[in-house]
Parts: C-alpha cells; sequence; structure tokens
C-alpha cells in the first residue's frame, strides 16, 4: 500500500521511494473550500455535440474539444530510478467523492456566475482510511481524504504553443517539473496514441530521456505562479514492473504502458529480467 509522510517518503511493496525536495515543504493534500460551480468558459476544453448520419442512421455525440499533450517518461541512469511526478487531480477526487455519496455533488443552477455547491474539505492531510466508512453529522458518509485525488504520473505537458515543436514543449516540462535539462537531441519518439476516444480524442506523444544526476539544475516542481504544485518521485528500476501493477498505487495509463516498454526495449542495454 501507499502511505504519504511529511518528510517526503512513499513505501510501495516494501520499496522506499523518495520524492525530491521542492523548496520549503508544501503538501498538496491540503485542499479547502471545495466548490462544484458550472463551467461557463474554459481556456482547457470547449463542449460541443455533434450531429451526423452513419449507414443511413442519424446519430448525435457529445465531445470535448481539449489540447494535444506530450508524456516523458525519464530515466535516471545515475539512480537506476524512473523519475515520476505526483500531483492532486481533481478530476479523480471528484469521481472518488461521487462514489461515496448517495447523491453525487451537482453544481446548483446552470447560468453562468452561479456560486455552485460549497462542500467542506480536509485542511490538513488525512491518514489512510480516513473518512472513508464513517458518517457525518447528518448521517451521510464524509467526502473521501484529499490523497483519493493523488496520482502518480509521467511528466507531462499541453501542446499549447504552436510555435514550439512536440520535442522542444516536452525539454521545457521536463525542465519545469522535474528539474533536468535535457537537450532535445536526448529525446527519443516512443510513439503516439489517442486518449479517451469516447470523449476527447486528444492525441498524446510519448518520449523516453535518459538523464544523470549532472543534469539536475533545479528541484523542479512545476510553475507556482500558475498554480501548479507538483512532487517529484523516484521509483527504483527494480520495483518499477511491481509499482505498475499494483491497483493500489493511483497512477496514469502511460505509467504502465513505458514501464513496459521500457522492460520491453531497454532490458538488453541494463540486463533487467522481463519476468513479471
Amino acid at each position: 500500500t501507499l502511505h504519504s509522510s511529511t518528510v517526503g517518503w512513499r513505501l510501495c511493496g516494501g520499496a522506499l521511494l523518495r520524492a525530491a525536495p521542492v523548496g520549503h515543504f508544501r503538501t498538496m493534500e491540503q485542499i479547502s473550500n471545495l466548490q462544484v460551480v458550472p463551467c461557463a468558459s474554459s481556456d482547457y476544453l470547449k463542449a460541443f455535440t455533434v450531429r451526423y448520419s452513419q449507414n443511413g442512421t442519424k446519430k448525435s455525440w457529445d465531445f470535448m474539444r481539449t489540447h494535444d499533450s506530450v508524456s516523458v517518461l525519464i530515466f535516471n541512469t545515475t539512480s537506476h530510478c524512473f523519475i515520476l511526478v505526483k500531483q492532486f487531480r481533481p478530476a479523480v477526487y471528484m469521481c472518488e467523492w461521487e462514489k461515496s455519496m448517495p447523491t453525487p455533488p451537482h453544481p446548483e443552477g446552470s447560468q453562468e456566475g452561479s456560486e455552485g455547491c460549497p462542500a467542506p474539505a480536509p485542511d490538513e492531510p488525512a491518514t489512510s482510511g480516513e473518512g472513508q466508512e464513517s458518517e457525518g453529522a447528518a448521517g451521510q458518509p464524509e467526502q473521501p481524504p484529499a490523497s483519493a485525488g493523488v496520482t502518480f504520473e509521467l511528466c507531462a505537458g499541453l501542446v499549447d504553443k504552436p510555435h514550439l515543436s512536440l520535442e522542444e514543449i516536452a525539454r521545457q516540462e521536463v525542465l519545469e517539473e522535474c528539474g533536468y535539462d535535457v537537450p532535445v537531441a536526448r529525446l527519443r519518439r516512443i510513439t503516439s496514441y489517442r486518449s479517451g476516444v469516447g470523449v476527447t480524442g486528444a492525441k498524446q506523444t510519448m518520449f523516453y530521456a535518459e538523464v544523470s544526476d549532472e543534469d539536475r539544475v533545479s528541484e523542479g516542481g512545476g510553475k507556482p505562479q500558475e498554480g501548479e504544485l507538483i512532487e517529484v518521485v523516484k521509483v527504483p528500476l527494480h520495483e518499477a514492473m511491481t509499482f505498475a501493477y499494483d491497483e493500489s498505487i493511483p497512477k496514469t495509463m502511460g505509467v504502465i504502458f513505458s514501464f513496459i516498454w521500457f522492460h520491453s526495449s531497454m532490458s538488453p542495454k541494463y540486463k533487467i529480467s522481463t519476468n513479471v
């Protein structure tokens, strides 16, 4: 299981995963004043309905237009660890919250300017299991701890800079989120694929980068001025497949796929056993 602690260590299958320090201690699990409000407009997604005929049958489909993205599997050759990022994802948290509620939270009204539905949120990081089975004063289950919305992911970013190539965007994200300065020439394109094909159809392009401790020029952690709060996490190579298949550790499909790719494509170089 996965445990949080204020000293930045994570426990996975008996192996310790150390989160790299990001300046003074900040915890992403201090969530408060949570509200659900209508999305009147967004710079990141737009909802549409497309109507069409297929084989003579009229159909319609709701979809969202979003940005494409890049992701990077980072392997530190000095420590033989994968470099992941950890962050709080409101969408993941809300999915977990709705599962625990007899009546899922919904925005009040649909007009722009609605103040939405305020909901209490934990002011301090919750311990494992806290708030999952207990009931509140009104007999309603308490909302999940903030840790329910925290996920482990590859370093990634949106393709929203038309003047930059995919490789240049990936390089920027590695520097900003993880603190490694990697030349574009050292980025290896793994593949690209469609994600959310039923809702967004956006394309993600995945890269691979080998780094060393000498490439580390900052602590990473994202851009606080843009609201980013990211922890850099190291996953030891020998624990990677255990980490990938451990369903108790919330992670993206990109993490699982990239770890499998590494073991398939890079095992001769690093003399890795491909037995899972």
